[in-house]
């Protein structure tokens, strides 16, 4: 079918369905009433359901999925936010109210009242006594059949398939592909059962701004925009971090925030400018401290939602079972590359990255290209919980000085099948360190690199009034969701993914 044949069917289905809308106003039917009392749902009727129960009245509403007429009588299913349940009318006893059915289509919404019975085949249905027009639709349905094969196997015909189309209109995705509500409905009980654990631990939940006069606490490029009262450009956050620790500065000993993070960068499966992030600190402790909340926390919210410590992602079961394997950044891109960078120069690190062909963007500081090998080299094969351990300084502007190693930090990245899913640190304390970290990413912003952090003057001076020793953790919300769902990508743990103008 040509794409001009396809816009002149849908064009007449909708032509069709605006002439049934007016006939239905002719007869005096209001097709978009203000409520209606409900008093069931499918799956709850379906579950519940007992043969020698007495008869039983109720109501539900949802969407038409089928109509099969046979004669005086007909047979409908109704979908609604639990499942699907069927609906039976017989012209002898609702009167024109049978006649009228003709005029409702696929995806019409409609209230069903009338008592439970079980068909010859078995099926619990809704023996109707009347039903309310609620909504019509003048918009046809994508028709997604499906059919239960001789082995019991379900087949579905024409999915609503098309990934750009189902991104742009979620709506439709979330009516006829049953799934996608299952990973949605998921990320909820996730994020549900993250606040239960912090809570749990005496972490406080708080809230800081989205619009800031200095972005930072992250290596990213910020969306701006223009406060028209005060007359000064703001920022969108890249991140959370920075105000977070104003508040252990001011005497929280745990806080954590859930929250919308902002980044103008490119979109991949694994990147959306508009994020959902985690971020905690806990006052008093370290990132050593910090690995362990992490293993406990993901193992709590696995056995909430899953009733497990494994999940399964393309075939490869994935154990978050204590005591991940712990190995540092240097040692891990050794244990790959059987080249050992630690102490090499910028010049040195140059030609390692050209002997295992990485290609250098210049102004690429050392840290750059020490990540950039890493993250070819190493990261595909992390594919167990593994936390990568002790960055170079360059890398990591706001972690603390390693306590025995020379040029690193106490920082730590948890990787599982292959993505990076948290990031933490010992948090740098001392205003004097933390001012000449900021002036050496002042550096490297003059040489142009556009992601070096800025230097944020009053977070300095909040740290002058003095900061305890703080563990702090960022998790990626969207890819923890990915994780624990198999999602391929990060437009299909998000409602709304941000995409290309249909234009």
């Amino acid at each position: 079918m040509t794409i001009e044949a396809g816009l002149d069917d849908l064009n007449s289905l909708m032509k069709r369905r605006r002439e049934e809308l007016d006939e239905l106003l002719a007869k005096g039917i209001n097709p978009y009433p203000y409520n209606f009392e409900r008093t069931h749902f499918s799956q709850d009727i379906i579950s519940s359901y007992k043969d020698d129960q007495p008869k039983q009245n109720v109501a539900i509403a949802g969407r038409i999925v089928s109509v099969r007429k046979m004669g005086k009588t007909l047979f409908s299913h109704i979908l609604d936010s639990k499942g699907k349940i069927q609906i039976y009318l017989k012209k002898d006893e609702i009167g024109d109210s049978f006649d009228d059915y003709h005029l409702l289509d696929i995806g019409d919404i409609i209230g069903a009242e009338g008592y439970l019975f079980k068909t010859k085949t078995g099926e619990v249905s809704i023996h109707l006594t009347k039903y309310t027009l609620l909504s019509k639709s003048l918009r046809p349905l994508p028709v997604v059949k499906e059919k239960i094969d001789e082995a019991g196997n379900k087949i579905i015909f024409d999915p609503f398939s098309d990934k750009e189309l189902r991104y742009r209109q979620r709506y439709v995705d979330l009516v006829v592909n049953p799934k996608v509500k299952e990973t949605f409905l998921k990320r909820t009980q996730i994020v549900t059962a993250l606040r239960e654990y912090l809570d749990s631990k005496n972490c406080i939940e708080v809230e800081t701004p989205i619009l800031q006069p200095l972005y930072g606490g992250a290596s990213a490029r910020p969306f701006s925009t223009h406060h028209n009262t005060l007359d000064v450009k703001l920022y969108l956050r890249i991140a959370d971090e920075l105000y977070l620790k104003r508040l252990i500065v001011g005497g929280f000993d745990a806080v954590y925030e859930i929250s919308k993070d902002f980044r103008n960068e490119g979109m991949d499966r694994h990147h959306n400018p508009e994020f959902t992030m985690l971020e905690v600190y806990v006052a008093y402790k370290d990132y050593i401290w910090m690995m362990e909340f992490v293993e406990e926390m993901l193992r709590f919210i696995l056995n909430k939602v899953n009733n497990s410590n494994k999940v399964t992602i393309s075939g490869t079961e994935i154990n978050f079972a204590p005591n991940w394997k712990r190995i540092s950044m240097f040692e891990s891109i050794k244990e790959f590359t059987g080249i050992g960078i630690q102490n090499l120069s910028l010049d040195e690190i140059q030609k390692v990255a050209k002997k295992l062909n990485i290609d250098i963007v210049p102004p690429m500081s050392r840290g750059g290209i020490i990540d950039e090998i890493f993250s070819q080299k190493v990261q595909p094969h992390l594919i167990q919980p593994t936390f990568i351990t002790d960055y170079p300084i360059e890398l990591s502007p706001l972690a603390k000085k390693h306590r025995t190693e020379n040029g690193l930090t106490e920082r730590f990245e948890g990787f599982i099948n292959g993505q990076e899913l948290c990031n933490a640190f010992s948090e740098l304390n001392d205003p004097l360190d933390q001012r000449a970290r900021f002036e050496d990413q002042k550096k490297l912003r003059l040489q142009g690199d556009v992601e070096a952090h800025q230097i944020d003057e009053d977070y300095l001076r909040a740290l002058e009034y003095g900061m305890p020793p703080t563990a702090g953790l960022g998790i990626g919300i969207d890819r923890l969701v990915m994780l624990l769902t198999g999602a391929e990508s990060i437009r299909d743990v998000i409602f709304f993914p941000q995409m290309k103008s249909e234009e």
